[in-house]
């Protein structure tokens, strides 16, 4: 079975332009989402960036660190997921984007067992379907033939922008699972830990820095640290 880490990103962020290349300590953030996705198991890695030339410096990066990069419309990234999905003959893509430097990677392999074992189309850990996750920890992943269906069936505009809309729109089509409460009994989905502005870079740069901090630290000592 192919499974397949999909990593979405680009330079073109219109809150914080630049943000996947911007320096965290001594490596640019999306090297930091990178590190924490391989510790996923039986899982192998893609970035995903549009064919806009001013992610060339994107891809250069991927070659430059044996990462593996697929290029597709700017705008539709719906049918860039597919043709990526179709290109890689991937049974199973796991979605991540380039702003979660923390996303959580054991709780991902959990994810995917559970996704497999249940035959499910569509799952997800990520904080708003109730995992109590931070936001920017959760993953989500469809098979090849939720994403074929969601690229050939869906018609409106914000189904395209954003990969999974159809499927959580059309719920009664698909077999879907959801992995809640897999942190923790408290619920802390109001913790930010994704990086859209300066503010959370700034948040997420003192976790980075502080001493106990590793890239394989597990949840509850992470949780340690930000709470």
């Amino acid at each position: 079975m192919n499974n397949y880490t999909f990593l979405q990103a680009r330079m073109g962020s219109s809150r914080l332009r630049g943000k996947t290349l911007k320096m965290l300590k001594e490596k640019p953030l999306i090297a930091y989402v990178i590190e924490r996705l391989q510790l996923i198991d039986d899982c192998k890695l893609v970035l995903l960036t549009s064919t806009n030339s001013e992610n060339d410096v994107l891809e250069e990066w991927c070659q430059k660190n044996s990462i593996l990069c697929f290029r597709g419309d700017e705008n539709n990234v719906l049918d860039r997921y597919y043709q990526a999905a179709k290109f890689y003959k991937a049974d199973n893509i796991l979605r991540a984007t380039g702003d979660n430097p923390i996303v959580e990677p054991y709780f991902a392999n959990r994810l995917l067992k559970k996704h497999i074992e249940y035959k499910a189309d569509y799952s997800s850990n990520k904080s708003e379907i109730g995992s109590n996750l931070p936001d920017g920890l959760g993953m989500e992943i469809f098979t090849f033939d939720a994403l074929e269906r969601s690229a050939k069936e869906s018609t409106q505009v914000h189904h395209f922008e954003h990969v999974d809309e159809y499927i959580l729109e059309n719920r009664d089509k698909f077999k879907i699972y959801k992995d809640v409460n897999v942190g923790t009994l408290y619920d802390c989905s109001n913790i930010r830990l994704t990086v859209d502005t300066q503010e959370d870079f700034k948040i997420v740069e003192k976790i980075f820095k502080n001493k106990d901090f590793c890239i394989d630290i597990d949840f509850d000592k992470l949780m340690e640290i930000v709470l």
